[in-house]
């Protein structure tokens, strides 16, 4: 489907909708008045399989307490096989709310407080408030930054476990923000070093359908044929794919059953939601019959990343911009054109625009800026425009 296309059939008006995105910018910016490029969602609707299978099951009139059929499980795994080669087994699958509820949880069921549990910044900053709010040590390694190119620093990693005795390791794969897609031969080398430090690891693979580049997702669970898995518990979810974050369901993938135990005795304990009902209806209607949506959605995408990387390199050469591999978030390094201490002004008050700022993803990211690219090409050149006028005034 050609981009034009995709954006007439399914782009949709989320303004004056108690959008977060368009609606909720004046908690965090001061006024709803700027154009938001910030919370990664989108302003498409959701293939038109899902919303025929919500209506369907709306029309029912009956919300009471259900069962995940049969027919989830076939979707989910067969999408999963595939798509990407992941071996599922039903026995492994728990459900959730969303993935950072999943994480709260695992973070609970997997150290003890003051156990100290690593991330690789800058990374998705849940992962940070999670660790502190659950009273954990939070230890920090920095992905190395190589003109735009980030790899995991597996010295520092290795250094930093030993040292700070951790017991956790969360991972985001593909990586939010720097739009990594960790290849094999990396996760092979972080999972062995925590396999031999004894560190588990929790895996964060909600964006591992929007593959933009030449690296091939490849799930945690899957590594070395499965041999990390034990160590493992994998989290994804239609949400980010399809935009389905409202509906409130994920999965929680885990293999090994010794954690698989653990988990379902602090759930019960804790009484947590276990998935919803609608989430379902729609995640699985979108694994059945979403693939010629997806395929739009990342055409799109990429039509986004390459017009932002162009008119920077082309008229703002000092400004990087992070190859992307996965994801439909843009990493920008501002810090050649705008003090990083200004760059809040710069962007609120200069080029209007409401945006993810780097630091919030760690202290390695001040100076950066996130850019939502899932969303019409109208607003991804306004956004270009609105900075490259800014900077010239």
């Amino acid at each position: 489907m050609k981009v034009a296309d995709f954006v007439e059939k399914y782009a949709v008006e989320r303004k004056n909708t108690d959008s977060v995105k368009w609606d909720g910018m004046k908690d965090g910016f001061g006024t709803n008045d700027l154009l938001p490029m910030w919370i990664a969602d989108t302003e498409f609707k959701a293939p038109e399989t899902v919303m025929y299978a919500l209506k369907k099951r709306i029309e029912h009139g009956a919300y009471g307490y259900s069962l995940t059929p049969d027919s989830y499980y076939e979707a989910y795994f067969k999408w999963q096989q595939e798509r990407y080669g992941t071996e599922l087994h039903r026995e492994w699958i728990r459900f959730g709310s969303g993935v950072v509820q999943s994480i709260s949880a695992l973070v609970n069921v997997l150290t003890l407080q003051d156990d100290a549990v690593m991330v690789l910044q800058p990374v998705y900053h849940p992962f940070m408030h999670v660790i502190e709010n659950n009273e954990r040590k939070l230890v920090v390694s920095n992905l190395k930054n190589d003109d735009g190119h980030y790899e995991m620093d597996f010295e520092d990693i290795r250094a930093k476990i030993q040292n700070e005795h951790v017991k956790l390791l969360i991972n985001c794969s593909p990586h939010n923000p720097v739009g990594r897609v960790w290849n094999a031969e990396e996760l092979e080398k972080l999972f062995e070093i925590c396999r031999e430090e004894k560190v588990l690891v929790i895996s964060d693979e909600i964006h591992h359908d929007l593959i933009i580049g030449d690296n091939k997702f490849v799930s945690a669970i899957s590594i070395k044929d499965g041999f990390y898995r034990d160590n493992i518990v994998m989290l994804d979810a239609a949400s980010k794919t399809f935009n389905l974050a409202a509906l409130q369901s994920s999965h929680v993938v885990i293999a090994n059953p010794q954690i698989r135990e653990r988990y379902d005795e602090y759930v019960e304990r804790m009484c947590l939601p276990s998935g919803n009902l609608l989430g379902e209806v729609a995640a699985e209607a979108a694994y059945r019959e979403g693939a010629d949506w997806l395929s739009g959605m990342l055409g799109l995408i990429k039509y986004n990343f390459d017009y932002v990387k162009n008119q920077f390199a082309e008229n703002e050469p000092t400004i990087k911009i992070a190859e992307l591999e996965g994801t439909y978030l843009a990493w920008v390094d501002m810090r050649a054109v705008v003090d990083p201490s200004k760059l809040h002004h710069f962007m609120q008050h200069d080029a209007k625009l409401a945006v993810n700022y780097g630091e919030m993803f760690g202290t390695a990211g001040k100076g950066f800026i996130r850019l939502n690219l899932a969303t019409t090409p109208e607003n991804v050149e306004k956004a270009v425009n609105y900075i490259l006028k800014a900077l010239k005034n």
